[in-house]
């Protein structure tokens, strides 16, 4: 039984530190936002403007992208070379794939909600097209992060 779930955990290695990787990269972009939000002084008596709640969410977009760049290049792909050349690819490709579905993650729901998938999940209007558009996202930044940005070429393998 435990060599059966090794065996497990080295076949899905990838997908798991993945995972984990994606959890702690959440977890920073939340607490950056957090943070920011306790730092900035409120615009209005009764807290921040909806520019400064913006602010403080491009932050920690770009803490969580940063954060996410760095686990997925060194932990979850393995791409250990730093030569300028390649670091400055990958990084602007990394940018690029996280910036694409961003817009998706940012415009989708409300699409969804707007074609008719505005149900309610654990009490939460539209939660479901918020899920559907997370999954999609979740996927579609693995795939551009292991076709695309940390790629490895033929003599790498």
């Amino acid at each position: 039984m435990i060599e059966t779930i090794k065996k497990l955990i080295i076949k899905y290695k990838e997908i798991i530190t993945y995972v984990i990787a994606g959890a702690l990269a959440t977890f920073v972009n939340w607490a950056a936002y957090a943070i920011c939000t306790r730092i900035i002084p409120p615009a209005t008596p009764t807290g921040l403007s909806e520019f400064q709640l913006g602010i403080c969410n491009a932050i920690a977009w770009v803490a969580g992208v940063l954060f996410a760049f760095f686990t997925n290049k060194l932990w979850v792909f393995e791409s250990k070379s730093f030569a300028p050349k390649l670091l400055v690819k990958e990084f602007i490709s990394f940018v690029a794939a996280r910036g694409v579905t961003g817009v998706m993650e940012t415009v989708g729901p409300p699409l969804l909600v707007k074609a008719g998938l505005n149900q309610t999940v654990l009490g939460i209007e539209g939660m479901l097209a918020k899920l559907i558009v997370s999954v999609i996202v979740v996927i579609l930044n693995y795939v551009f992060s292991k076709l695309i940005v940390f790629r490895k070429k033929k003599e790498d393998k």
